[in-house]
């Protein structure tokens, strides 16, 4: 018969989750992840998409040259003249403001688009972790089994166990290894998914806990709520719109000035001069009146939706902050009563079935309880981590 302290190393093999003592951390995958130079390369051609929308709302409009010839019998008569476009309304300055306030919205949405891909890779990285355990778990488990196989053999050939339980104990061990094939398949798929974020394979392993901390109190994270730059780029949006919509109420005419030289020939005379051109354009049927709706229409719009956002993400931080918390303390609770009991539990069914008082059905049903325990409390603690992440993304807390 094998010991009773080499079943209890076992057990605790399985039942206990420690971090592991190599391999990549939740911090060097965010570092790894977001210091691509893809991203970096995105963010800047964002911004700089939005500065040559600055670039163009401030250039001034190209002059134009005019070059005329007037020959009539004798005379001819030939002028040239440059005329530029003054902007006397003050339109283009209001119209560059509204460029500056669409960089500083775009610079917002890269930030709003970093927290969601850190809340991303973070996911990627515990979905990885939580099967990363449920492999070792299920492993141990199968290990397990073949050990108590071995004894199960002995005890068949002495004639102290039946057939059928140990045709039983075969089955169950099939099982097992097949659970074991369908979890190892599912972390080599969310190690594919964290190489392809962080742009390298995870071959050693990754290292973390699954459980996380408690989060804030609720109101230093409504203070913190109100940073999110989802709010920035709204509101940055709703400036623009206002100086757009500012500059499509000037009415002012639009002003052309022109210089130019003009010369006289007819005959064996001859005479120039100077020539200067005032013109201004007469707001009679465009009035800027399209231009003006449609800023208000985006004022009012982008208003709208940065209200509903806020009082969306007001309401979804109560939700997940209650959410997260209870998750905690349940996952706590469950591996401190359920499963950290589990090895006295296999205890007892192993010595009433050596001593004759149970069947080896009663043995693995002790054995399976202790392994769906410990998949539970996995599966509680990656409930509780992914709550945690849904809150660190609203409230833009996740690790450094």
């Amino acid at each position: 018969m094998y010991s009773y302290g080499l079943s209890c190393a076992l057990l605790l093999a399985v039942l206990a989750t420690p971090a592991w003592s190599a391999g990549l951390t939740e911090s060097e995958a965010l570092r790894l992840g977001l210091s691509r130079p893809e991203i970096s390369e995105l963010q800047q051609a964002r911004r700089g998409e939005a500065e040559a929308d600055l670039l163009e709302a401030g250039t001034w409009s190209n002059p134009t040259l005019e070059l005329n010839q007037d020959r009539t019998g004798t005379a001819a008569e030939r002028t040239w003249q440059l005329n530029q476009a003054v902007d006397i309304s003050g339109r283009r300055g209001l119209r560059e403001t509204a460029a500056r306030h669409r960089i500083r919205a775009t610079e917002a949405e890269n930030r709003a688009r970093q927290n969601q891909r850190s809340a991303e890779l973070r996911l990627v990285f515990h979905e990885l972790l939580r099967q990363q355990e449920q492999t070792r778990a299920v492993s141990a488990w199968t290990e397990r089994f073949g050990h108590i196989d071995t004894v199960v053999a002995k005890l068949a050939k002495a004639g102290e166990v039946s057939g059928y339980d140990r045709r039983r104990l075969a089955r169950e061990q099939r099982s097992a290894e097949a659970k074991l094939a369908e979890f190892r398949a599912g972390e080599e798929r969310s190690r594919a998914r964290l190489a392809a974020l962080i742009g390298r394979s995870p071959e050693e392993g990754i290292a973390g806990k699954l459980l996380p901390e408690s989060p804030q109190a609720l109101p230093a994270l409504q203070t913190q709520l109100m940073a999110r730059p989802e709010f920035a780029a709204l509101s940055a949006l709703v400036d623009a719109a206002q100086n757009e919509r500012a500059a499509a109420q000037r009415n002012l005419p639009e002003l052309t000035v022109g210089v130019g030289r003009k010369q006289l020939v007819d005959g064996p005379q001859r005479d120039h001069g100077n020539l200067l051109m005032l013109s201004f354009s007469l707001p009679l049927f465009d009035r800027q009146q399209a231009k003006n709706r449609r800023a208000a229409a985006q004022a009012q719009a982008a208003q709208a939706e940065l209200s509903l956002t806020r009082q969306h993400a007001e309401g979804e931080l109560l939700g997940l902050h209650r959410q997260a918390t209870q998750l905690i303390a349940a996952a706590t609770r469950y591996r401190a009563e359920a499963v950290a009991p589990s090895a006295e539990l296999v205890h007892i069914a192993e010595s009433a079935y050596r001593a004759g008082e149970s069947t080896v059905l009663e043995l693995l049903d002790a054995y399976k309880g202790a392994l769906e325990a410990e998949l539970t409390a996995l599966d509680l603690e990656w409930k509780a981590r992914a709550a945690r992440i849904e809150l660190d993304q609203l409230t833009g807390n996740h690790p450094q």
